[in-house]
């Protein structure tokens, strides 16, 4: 990482520890902060798994072939819109090595030297790639699922409300980073719940962000259409392939959405006629009511039962519904959204808030006041 990045860092943490917390450091405390930000921060990079993190990492086809057993099916874990993905344990690491359907270019290796620079605990790291025959993206592998998978299948133990909105802290975090601290900024285009892994810690983490831009360097023939997952898509950007890092907090307010009820961004409203309606919709014909508490009651995942804080319900809903404005202009920016789950998942009550906002609607939310 270089040195300006990690000085931006620096900057951010403490910018974000003063606003927050609102107390008064002396000089040299400052100094001292950013110093061991500053070291642990490149620790973390030089020596946090067996893969040096600080340069690209060029895997040759021998070895990843190796690492799978030829691509065997016994190996693949996941097929997606971008090609299919293989477990693997690569230099002593677990790994996923993400076989792309697309072609490469010289800027497409350039945009790879980029992303495998960009580090954040709550972004899925990109290892390094491969480009003989064909191309492959080696992450590293994340091994509790995906968020929807937790959310949507029975076999799974539900999540406490409480990891609920660690989660959604997590992954607003991540997505965060890529608006407002890479250079070049990156909107990820395909928010989703099966976008956000979920490690054995129950830390949340966004995968896949870059791969949109990769592809602007592909095959034009295959991936000039819209890039997203229907139910998530800003109108926008559905109708009119309008492109803002908005379309991502669009898509994150259904991820808030799928937290609370447990369902799925397109729901079943009949089973026995084929009938479907948007989570998004189902939500606004309840808040819409005089009196939504009670039907608001039910929208919230079974699976929790009562142990749930209904106010702690009320504001994630609420903040949904910010997220999800049809204009974009009134759609909170990611850093709002990160202070206000911040708010949401401490149990003080007297930090203030209002400074660290752009959306007075947001801070009279997360406040209550």
């Amino acid at each position: 990482m270089s040195i300006a990045a990690v000085a931006g860092a620096s900057i951010l943490a403490f910018c974000l520890y003063v606003g927050v917390y609102g107390r008064k450091k002396k000089k040299e405390e400052v100094v001292e902060i950013s110093t061991l930000l500053a070291i642990s921060q490149h620790q973390y990079v030089q020596h946090r798994h067996g893969i040096t993190m600080d340069k690209s990492v060029e895997f040759s086809y021998e070895e990843l072939a190796k690492a799978t057993d030829d691509f065997s099916l016994d190996n693949k874990i996941g097929q997606g819109g971008f090609g299919s993905v293989y477990y693997s344990e690569l230099r002593g690491e677990k790994a996923a090595i993400k076989k792309m359907d697309m072609q490469a270019s010289e800027e497409f290796i350039s945009e790879l030297k980029v992303l495998t620079n960009v580090h954040h605990l709550n972004l899925v790291r990109l290892l390094g790639y491969c480009v003989e025959g064909s191309f492959f993206l080696v992450y590293e592998y994340i091994e509790n699922g995906n968020l929807s998978q937790h959310l949507h299948s029975s076999g799974r133990d539900p999540l406490p409300w409480s990891t609920r909105v660690k989660i959604a802290l997590d992954s607003a975090r991540g997505i965060e980073y890529i608006h407002e601290n890479t250079v070049p900024v990156y909107i990820h285009r395909d928010i989703k719940s099966a976008n956000i892994l979920i490690d054995k810690n129950f830390q949340g983490k966004v995968a896949d962000f870059g791969l949109t831009k990769l592809t602007e360097y592909g095959s034009a023939s295959l991936y000039t259409r819209l890039v997203g997952t229907f139910g998530y898509m800003a109108p926008e950007y559905a109708q009119h392939g309008k492109i803002s890092p908005k379309i991502d907090v669009y898509a994150f307010g259904v991820v808030l959405y799928e937290l609370i009820s447990g369902k799925e961004a397109i729901v079943n409203t009949d089973e026995y006629v084929p009938e479907s309606m948007g989570l998004i919709a189902l939500f606004e014909d309840v808040l819409s009511q005089p009196d939504p508490e009670e039907d608001l009651h039910k929208l919230v995942d079974p699976r929790l039962g009562d142990d749930y804080p209904f106010d702690s319900v009320q504001k994630l809903v609420q903040l949904a519904k910010a997220c999800t404005q049809e204009n974009p202009q009134l759609r909170p920016s990611m850093r709002s959204i990160v202070v206000a789950l911040m708010s949401l998942s401490s149990s003080t009550e007297d930090w203030d808030f209002g400074s660290s906002y752009e959306n007075p609607a947001v801070v009279h939310l997360m406040t209550g006041r």
